[in-house]
């Protein structure tokens, strides 16, 4: 390891989520996000995947799509200051393995509160992380299948 040698990324947030580990941190992270969430004692368990995908959403949407710029000092005279993480992402390549994982993760979490729970409830509470057709597709299948 070279302690005191400068890197040679012009911007370093765009290799960065694609650094040793950082996927496993990332799946940690909400893991252990979950947990927390699933001490609380007066949480049931639809309730923390719930919350666990609300919280994972909204931050995943400020930290990759709402803030803009690099908390470096970059020598790309200020090309990257108007660009969002998502953006700078492998430098803006597409379907690189990284936005995969990325635009995958969300739907795996979705997938998790589905066997869960099938209440209107769940499905009013936490908008943010459901495509467009699945609350009416949620609640469709609740009337028709529970009756």
């Amino acid at each position: 390891m070279n302690v005191g040698v400068a890197h040679s990324e012009v911007n370093p947030n765009t290799r960065v989520m694609n650094s040793r580990g950082m996927w496993l941190t990332y799946a940690l992270g909400v893991g252990l996000l979950h947990i927390v969430l699933l001490s609380i004692p007066f949480f049931s368990v639809p309730v923390a995947w719930t919350l666990t995908n609300i919280i994972h959403n909204l931050g995943m949407y400020v930290f990759l799509h709402a803030v803009k710029g690099t908390p470096f000092e970059t020598p790309d005279q200020g090309k990257a200051r108007l660009l969002t993480h998502w953006e700078q992402l492998d430098y803006g390549v597409q379907f690189t393995s990284s936005r995969k994982f990325f635009t995958i993760s969300p739907i795996i979490l979705v997938l998790q509160i589905v066997p869960t729970s099938f209440s209107l409830y769940m499905n009013v509470l936490s908008p943010t992380h459901l495509p467009p057709g699945q609350a009416l597709l949620s609640c469709f299948s609740q009337y028709f299948i529970h009756v």
